[in-house]
């Protein structure tokens, strides 16, 4: 016999435990990765992905195999594609013997944005999460979540003063459950046009006019952010759940102001 053999390596992960104590999630936190999207222009973009990838672990095992993960992700293209994430998910649960996974990919994705005036072009760019979740009996359910900065300005301030108003950058997050295709940009339009004004990347004097001024000619609380991105969501057909967040980064004071939206189409 040959003396590799008689001293085999134990694999630890696959004895059993005894506490009976099922794990919802177990895996990997935070490990990069390339990755390509398509935009709505029909070009590709080349970025970088964080991903955090878990399994369920039945009651009876000790542990699972992190290494199957990394595994997983470079066994794919060299750069990962979103088109392949439901495909990745499947092959997930099956390499580690689960019935259920959880895989979350975040990456910076930008949008080439003209200013309202001047009409230079500048990039945006915003923080995208892919969600994909293999459920009991094997259901894939996938959401896409979005974070777009906007300008908001207080519809109490602009009342109370005798000139001007306080404003601030916010944070609108919108998380979707879809039943089709939606490009990224058209959520990034939903939640920009519901603002008090949009941002951009690059703005000449006229335009920084023009923001200004119409930030203060559409104020908005934190409350009718949500409320006014919850009905614009409310109306797309192809988006059947959605949580929609504001935090309001305050200017006069030193917290947030926040506010949420959860609404399940297919269930109220």
């Amino acid at each position: 016999m040959n003396c590799r053999d008689s001293m085999a390596i134990p694999d630890v992960q696959n004895s059993a435990d005894s506490r009976q104590m099922p794990i919802n999630k177990v895996g990997i936190k935070s490990i990069r990765h390339p990755v390509k999207v398509l935009d709505k222009s029909g070009g590709v973009q080349h970025t970088i992905a964080d991903f955090s990838m878990y399994v369920g672990l039945p009651h009876n095992f000790k542990g699972t195999h992190m290494s199957r993960f990394v595994e997983i992700l470079n066994t794919q293209e060299r750069e990962f594609s979103v088109e392949s994430f439901e495909s990745m998910m499947h092959a997930m649960v099956e390499r580690l013997e689960a019935e259920t996974g959880h895989v979350e990919m975040t990456f910076p994705y930008f949008i080439n944005k003209t200013a309202p005036v001047s009409g230079v072009k500048s990039l945006m760019d915003y923080e995208i999460t892919f969600i994909g979740e293999i459920l009991s009996g094997g259901e894939y359910r996938q959401t896409i979540k979005v974070l777009v900065p906007v300008t908001s300005l207080c519809p109490c301030s602009k009342k109370i003063s005798a000139y001007g108003a306080h404003n601030q950058r916010s944070h609108v997050t919108v998380t979707v459950t879809t039943n089709d295709f939606v490009w990224i940009e058209e959520l990034v339009d939903m939640v920009e046009a519901q603002a008090s004004c949009e941002l951009f990347g690059l703005l000449k004097r006229p335009d920084e006019k023009y923001v200004t001024e119409r930030a203060y000619d559409n104020p908005k609380f934190v409350e009718d952010m949500v409320r006014d991105v919850a009905g614009a969501l409310n109306a797309e057909r192809r988006i059947v759940g959605y949580v929609v967040e504001s935090e309001n980064f305050e200017s006069i004071h030193n917290h947030s102001a926040y506010a949420l939206i959860e609404h399940d189409k297919l269930h109220n």
